[in-house]
């Protein structure tokens, strides 16, 4: 008998017949097998899964692992990067692992490999679409990997890292509509010697889980774009491109009217 088979014969009567399949398969997926199921189960845990009238220490959710895996994320890319890019600068490096860990390549990493399947949603969010929105899915990834670093350690994040993400790395640096749109925006008001792009919360709207932001971002206090999303990051992104449109419009024009 294997070691995953005790594990889940000792822990496993605890879980109902759909999380005992979600465990089995997001283990195969990433090919990582924990010693703390309940570890995976948080990770795979969406806020809105639970109702407001639970009880409070039953309502914990992924956040916090996501928080954590954000960040292992981001340390197993840049080491990676930096080994096997002796060649490049800063500057450029910093722009592809923007591109490796974004959340448009984790949503896209979460629904090619099916993790997303198994993300435990309300089924009021399910039915809107929750499984294949961006936000989440990228999230659930961050916090699988989050949940991966607690139970196995750091070798054990940059196995999985490694196998998931890093090996997409072609495919991912080749798709064009993976643009940095507020790395751009920077680099071009700094050749302009402009200020720094300030990013400000307009509003924020609708339940915790299925919130919508409104950002703005302004350069020596003038407002030059505003953006929407379900998360900060997306809404900022989108801020940024309008900000870019605008100002190489206007530099069009003043172009033609010399």
């Amino acid at each position: 008998m294997g070691l995953w088979t005790k594990l889940f014969k000792k822990q496993g009567s605890q879980y109902s017949d759909a999380d005992k399949t979600s465990l089995e398969e997001v283990q195969k997926i990433t090919g990582y097998h924990f010693r703390d199921l309940d570890l995976l189960l948080l990770a795979l845990t969406h806020r809105s899964f639970y109702k407001p009238t639970d009880k409070l220490h039953a309502r914990e959710s992924n956040e916090r692992l996501e928080y954590l895996g954000d960040s292992v994320l981001g340390l197993v890319i840049a080491d990676l990067l930096y080994r096997d890019h002796p060649d490049l600068r800063e500057g450029r490096l910093t722009k592809m692992k923007a591109m490796l860990v974004n959340e448009t390549t984790l949503a896209n990493v979460g629904i090619q490999t099916n993790l997303n399947e198994y993300v435990r949603l309300s089924y009021e969010e399910d039915k809107l679409g929750g499984r294949l929105r961006p936000s989440i899915i990228s999230d659930a990834v961050e916090s699988i990997l989050g949940a991966i670093y607690i139970d196995g350690g750091l070798p054990a994040a940059f196995d999985v890292i490694t196998r998931l993400i890093y090996s997409r790395k072609q495919e991912i640096l080749a798709d064009k509509s993976q643009k940095n749109f507020k790395g751009e925006l920077l680099e071009l008001m700094q050749s302009q010697g402009e200020g720094m792009p300030y990013y400000e919360v307009e509003s924020e709207t609708g339940p915790d889980h299925d919130q919508q932001f409104t950002i703005n971002v302004s350069v020596n206090s003038h407002k030059i774009g505003s953006g929407e999303g379900h998360t900060k990051k997306e809404a900022e992104q989108k801020a940024a491109a309008m900000a870019l449109e605008s100002v190489k419009k206007q530099a069009d024009s003043s172009e033609a009217s010399e």
